[in-house]
């Protein structure tokens, strides 16, 4: 008698294939969950800049927001790869190709929904954010598109010159001085511009960043929301000791800062008195007359009296 032989059967009788899809997403749900919250409660308020003033706290709610946005697509990545090294991994004597999915109407709807949603969130996200005043921290060149309620705001006036910044109040006198300190809970106008070559001025902890160019003032607004110290830098490639170009300033207290500043404009009395007129630019004409002011105040800056921090060579006007 003949003996036939039948192909090995695939799969045992009666076994159907997993939802492999609805696997994943068991794994990735709780997981995208954790992840958004760890980031929204625990990460969140540390991340930077911070939340010392309005720009600040408004790029860092930035960030959470973005970083709650990018968590579940990452965890996703992540958990399909890992189900597919898993599940899906090469047997050995299993040669054949998976079945093919083609026209699938239910997976081409997915696709293009969340890619659709992701999209246009991340759209009106942005222009929402771009739109609504937050805090303005970036120049607004000389004619500003967002300006703050309430009361005229503190005024301070940053020049930038190779390679040190200093700040002018016109509010009260004009003193000029190396630190910048500023009252809690304030509206603040920066009035950016340069003496020599192009810098950026940017205030780490106040999220305000805005170029310092010769012959034009650049305006940025921000309320201070917290006193702490903050690190300015300069973040626009100005020449040889640009690393160099930082400053520490403090944000105090309202009745420090008005005690600040009238014993510091009595002690600047006499070197106010050598500088130019207050001006939101200054032409070449009077920047001799400011370099010999900041000069006279200990404050060497542009025009050849100033070559890099202390400790370094000076160059005398």
């Amino acid at each position: 008698m003949a003996t036939t032989t039948e192909p090995a059967p695939t799969a045992e009788a009666g076994e159907r294939e997993p939802n492999h899809g609805m696997r994943i997403f068991l794994i990735w749900l709780p997981v995208a969950l954790v992840a958004d919250l760890v980031i929204w409660f625990v990460w969140g308020p540390h991340l930077p800049p911070g939340a010392m003033a309005s720009a600040s706290a408004s790029q860092q709610f930035d960030i959470r927001v973005m970083a709650v946005m990018a968590a579940p697509v990452m965890a996703f990545v992540l958990i399909y790869a890992g189900y597919a090294f898993t599940v899906w991994r090469h047997r050995e004597g299993d040669d054949e190709d998976g079945p093919p999915i083609r026209g699938s109407a239910r997976i081409s709807a997915i696709w293009i929904g969340v890619s659709t949603a992701i999209v246009i969130g991340l759209f009106v996200f942005g222009t929402v954010e771009l739109i609504v005043p937050a805090g303005a921290g970036a120049g607004e060149g000389n004619t500003a598109i967002w300006r703050p309620s309430g009361a005229t705001p503190l005024q301070v006036q940053v020049i930038g010159q190779q390679w040190r910044w200093t700040y002018r109040y016109p509010q009260f006198g004009g003193f000029e001085t190396a630190e910048l300190v500023l009252p809690n809970d304030t509206n603040v106008q920066f009035n950016v511009t340069s003496i020599d070559v192009i810098h950026s001025f940017w205030a780490y902890q106040l999220g305000v960043k805005a170029d310092a160019n010769p012959g034009t003032n650049n305006i940025a607004y921000v309320k201070t929301e917290q006193t702490g110290a903050v690190q300015v830098r300069c973040a626009e490639l100005c020449g040889l000791w640009h690393a160099d170009m930082t400053t520490s300033g403090e944000v105090v207290s309202q009745a420090q800062f008005s005690t600040w500043a009238q014993s510091t404009k009595t002690q600047l009395a006499a070197v106010t008195k050598l500088l130019p007129p207050y001006a939101l630019v200054y032409d070449p004409t009077v920047i001799p007359q400011l370099t010999k002011g900041f000069t006279s105040g200990g404050i060497y800056g542009a025009g050849g009296a100033y070559y890099g921090p202390p400790g370094y060579p000076k160059i005398q006007p």
